[in-house]
């Protein structure tokens, strides 16, 4: 194999919703109050509804544009490409950076749609399932085998989040995007068995996957008020890590053997260490902890239930045998600053060749634990010699990937953690 050989499926990419995504799905008596995108007279374009109002739309949308750009913009549609919102130009970019298909998480909804849970719970679920619909029959339809459709939550209610995860499975989707850590949002936590029990059953009864994002719980690991960015850039996996211990020494890991769990852009060099230490805990803690995990070592409970991912972690992909083969799977993460587009291919490749992963683990991380963990099968729609990352690019060849410099709010750029947190806290209080 060499690099335009490999097959490349992201499980984690961000979309930013087009202004008529509510068009044809929301019920008529809620036409009045849809979300809608508002152009502001400073250039800027923001979400709103009824007496909401979210700033920032495409916060980090920054594919295409040159690192000097990077920082808390764009701030609107006109700042970004038009492959964030538009399914066909996605596929295109898709196509030119040799990448089959990708799964794509929400953006202003939130990741766990904690933006749509109003007190209003009727108009709150007509919300969460005309994003479903659309994203489901709009965005992936438009493409059948370059999307793997992902499901929001009705996070609000345990039953009516399992209602909608048994009905949007009726439409073949295995995949919802959920908070890593509910107390964060004012939910009972993972512990909490009895109250989560219908969500529980339903993701395993449809055996859905619970996608567990970075920064959906809307807090952020940070040392100091005063920090510089680079501080809370370095920790945002923190709190992965975190949602990982509270997820495996949870009830529902012992109570749901099927259950699966993806910790979605949080990395994967982290997990050996990570493994260790759960077994040390267990073995020195658990007679007055009175944890039980059976004849399975907390270790080997993990490897059943959870799935890993990176964008490009030599570190990881180094001791992937210490964290099962079987449970990483790769990630782009179009269009934010961490992504590899539209190199990706090159820059993974450089990292599977300097750890000798041979041709089977690299199919395994790239596509196939992907398409066996959300059921998902691209070839049905594209054949597997065109879906290779060098068959993929020859379909595109005039597309425009050239870095262009994009920003038309260049007096906003940049900040340290302390503007970013005043933003993030305004969304995030304008979201409750």
């Amino acid at each position: 194999m060499d690099k335009d050989d490999m097959i490349l499926i992201s499980v984690d990419d961000h979309i930013i919703e087009p202004p008529d995504m509510f068009a044809n799905h929301l019920p008529a008596k809620y036409a009045d109050d849809a979300p809608r995108l508002v152009h502001n007279p400073d250039g800027s374009d923001t979400w709103q509804f009824r007496s909401t109002v979210i700033p920032n739309v495409a916060l980090n949308a920054v594919a295409g544009r040159p690192k000097e750009e990077y920082g808390l913009e764009p701030q609107g549609l006109d700042e970004i490409r038009p492959g964030c919102y538009d399914p066909h130009e996605r596929v295109k970019d898709q196509s030119a950076g040799g990448v089959l298909a990708t799964m794509n998480f929400p953006s202003f909804p939130g990741f766990a749609a904690r933006l749509f849970a109003t007190e209003d719970p009727d108009f709150s679920l007509a919300l969460v399932q005309a994003y479903n619909d659309w994203h489901i029959d709009e965005w992936c339809a438009s493409h059948p085998g370059r999307f793997i459709p992902m499901a929001i939550p009705a996070i609000w209610d345990p039953q009516l989040c399992a209602q909608e995860i048994r009905r949007v499975s009726a439409k073949g989707v295995h995949s919802l995007t959920f908070t890593e850590n509910p107390c964060t949002l004012g939910y009972p936590s993972f512990h909490d068995l009895e109250y989560w029990k219908p969500m529980w059953d339903a993701l395993v009864d449809t055996d859905t996957v619970m996608n567990v994002h970075i920064g959906s719980s809307g807090k952020l690991a940070i040392t100091a008020p005063d920090a510089p960015m680079d501080v809370m850039i370095t920790l945002q996996p923190m709190n992965i890590v975190q949602a990982a211990a509270d997820l495996l020494w949870s009830a529902p890991i012992k109570a749901y053997p099927d259950v699966k769990i993806a910790l979605s852009e949080g990395g994967t060099g982290w997990i050996p260490y990570f493994l260790d230490r759960v077994d040390r805990t267990y073995e020195m803690h658990s007679t007055w902890t009175h944890q039980n995990f059976g004849d399975k070592l907390p270790s080997e409970v993990f490897k059943e239930h959870f799935m890993t991912c990176f964008i490009s972690d030599p570190v990881g992909v180094a001791n992937r045998q210490l964290i099962g083969v079987d449970n990483i799977c790769w990630e782009m993460d179009y269009p934010h600053s961490d992504s590899m587009w539209p190199g990706a291919p090159e820059e993974l490749w450089e990292v599977f060749t300097a750890n000798a992963v041979p041709d089977d683990e690299i199919n395994k991380i790239t596509h196939e634990n992907a398409m066996r963990l959300y059921h998902f099968d691209p070839f049905t729609h594209v054949p597997r010699e065109q879906a290779t990352v060098g068959a993929l690019r020859a379909t595109v060849v005039d597309h425009d990937v050239s870095i262009q410099a994009l920003s038309q709010h260049k007096d906003r750029a940049g900040g340290g953690y302390a503007d970013f947190k005043s933003r993030l806290d305004a969304a995030t209080a304008a979201q409750r």
